[in-house]
């Protein structure tokens, strides 16, 4: 059992907020950076042979939003959690293939970065779970 003062803002509705939006920081700054820089997102899309650009900058520029709002408000999180999990799932395969890399120094830092997404992954789904309980 956690410390009084500990409990105390474990229980606190302000506090899942604040989480939520940390961990959820990822996506929203992207996707207002992509609706800042539409031709920078459009660019991106290309870079990874993603088409059509605009429908794939257009659907992740939602999703990174949408789903970020979702877990937030905590208003169907768990919808939001799943629509991010999935996204970054796919993202992460798409540009991070460290086992791609013949480098062993890059392969290394995709290695690294492709597991910290999966970690957010884990994040996505706690905060699904924790969200789903009122917390």
């Amino acid at each position: 059992m956690a410390p009084r003062p500990i409990a105390a803002l474990l229980a606190d509705r302000r506090f899942a907020t604040g989480a939520a939006i940390l961990l959820t920081l990822p996506y929203w700054t992207s996707g207002i950076a992509k609706l800042i820089d539409w031709n920078g997102a459009l660019a991106e899309a290309a870079h990874f042979g993603l088409q059509p650009p605009a429908g794939v900058a257009a659907l992740t520029i939602l999703v990174q939003i949408g789903a970020s709002l979702l877990i937030i408000t905590g208003r169907q999180a768990w919808l939001g959690a799943g629509a991010l999990g999935l996204f970054t799932a796919l993202a992460t395969g798409i540009a991070h293939p460290f086992w791609q890399m013949a480098d062993p120094i890059a392969r290394f830092h995709e290695r690294v970065t492709f597991l910290e997404h999966i970690g957010l992954i884990g994040g996505l789904m706690m905060a699904a779970i924790l969200r789903e309980r009122g917390q």
